[in-house]
């Protein structure tokens, strides 16, 4: 028989993190390693806070006083496993023993998995409702984490003889399961090694942007063609050739938000308004820094300074399909097709002046002979 949530709110399912482990890879205790600011596990619980989590329970084992004094400074709950030698099924069970009667299932989190963000939780927790009884993101075709269990498999798992593999119980007695697309890889990715850890570290500041891999992910999703994303890698290279430049002469630029957003500015293109329609696809995936440049990609506020935004808006203007133009032939064909339309002709007028005013900017912070490589 289906599962059902009786209308509960998806946010009132509780996030078990899954802590009891003894790192014996890593050689150091994952969930206490510094990380950004903090341990691990403050890490993790700041991104499901973030996610809109209010419910989150700490499954401790392997040196657990420590364990516990972090999760009582976080304000989180504490369930500790005293069989947590046996493996992590053990502690998945013990997390959902634990939980109060009437919540509407829970999701599983392995503390080693830090990188893993805000806007992944948040789709997984969107679709729970309703008679999902397991709910698991995926990206690029692979299940990973968080998945929703809904209430009515716990007896099952519960039940479950130790060594028994979670996923096999699921298989057997989800007999409705959602799969949702992320678009993030770290769903995928824990943190077993010091090799591991240390990369985690270095992609830390980065990982509210896109990668390559992430970025076509979301192209996929929207169904973009060919020569779309055609375009978006020349626009690509176009402005991270200027970034580097303009970087050499002092001035402070993501390349990485740059190259992300110029892959995905024409991710709605065919569909009317689509800086807006392909700004408000990608923050609702997850990534508001890159929709902000998107949106700004067919126009720039009155009051425009050479920044990201600007210069993903001059690339794209210096690119005709696939090809490397100057600004006055890649708007030829839009005068000509705009000639009878007065009001359509102004705004293209308006986006050349505007698209020349960048350049000239631009320029007047770098020699000529720079702008040749990249015109």
């Amino acid at each position: 028989m289906p599962c059902s949530t009786q209308a509960t709110h998806a946010t009132s399912a509780p996030v078990i993190i899954l802590a009891a482990g003894y790192s014996s890879r890593m050689g150091a205790f994952k969930p206490l390693l510094p990380f950004g600011s903090g341990t691990v596990l403050e890490h993790v619980v700041t991104t499901l806070r973030m996610a809109g989590v209010d419910q989150i329970v700490v499954v401790s084992g392997y040196r657990a006083e420590e364990t516990e004094t972090e999760a009582v400074r976080l304000g989180v709950s504490i369930v500790r496993n005293p069989q947590f030698a046996d493996g992590m099924s053990t502690s998945v069970r013990a997390g959902i023993d634990a939980l109060p009667a009437m919540v509407p299932g829970c999701l599983l989190l392995p503390v080693d998995m830090p990188l893993l963000r805000a806007g992944t939780v948040r789709r997984v927790l969107d679709a729970s409702g309703g008679e999902a009884e397991l709910v698991r993101p995926v990206f690029q075709g692979q299940p990973g984490h968080p998945p929703f269990i809904a209430s009515c498999l716990f007896a099952d798992i519960l039940a479950t003889p130790l060594g028994h593999p979670l996923d096999a119980v699921l298989a057997q007695r989800a007999s409705r399961t959602i799969d949702v697309a992320v678009f993030d890889r770290y769903c995928l990715e824990d943190m077993d090694d010091p090799a591991t850890y240390a990369r985690f570290l270095r992609q830390l500041s980065r990982n509210h942007l896109p990668d390559e891999m992430e970025c076509k992910s979301m192209l996929d999703a929207a169904g973009a063609g060919e020569q779309v994303r055609r375009h978006g890698q020349v626009v690509a290279e176009v402005a991270g050739a200027l970034v580097e430049r303009l970087r050499e002469r002092g001035l402070e630029l993501d390349a990485d938000l740059v190259r992300s957003a110029a892959l995905l500015h024409d991710i709605a293109k065919g569909h009317q308004h689509h800086a807006n329609v392909g700004a408000a696809l990608v923050a609702g995936w997850g990534f508001p820094d890159v929709a902000r440049v998107i949106a700004s990609h067919m126009e720039l506020p009155a009051n425009w300074d050479i920044d990201e935004k600007a210069l993903v808006f001059l690339a794209d203007k210096m690119v005709r399909g696939g090809d490397v133009v100057s600004i006055q032939e890649r708007f030829s064909r839009a005068l000509i097709r705009w000639r009878d339309d007065p009001e359509v002709l102004e705004s293209v007028y308006a986006r050349r002046a505007t698209a020349e005013s960048v350049l000239h900017a631009v320029l007047r912070r770098l020699d000529a002979a720079c702008m040749e490589d990249v015109r």
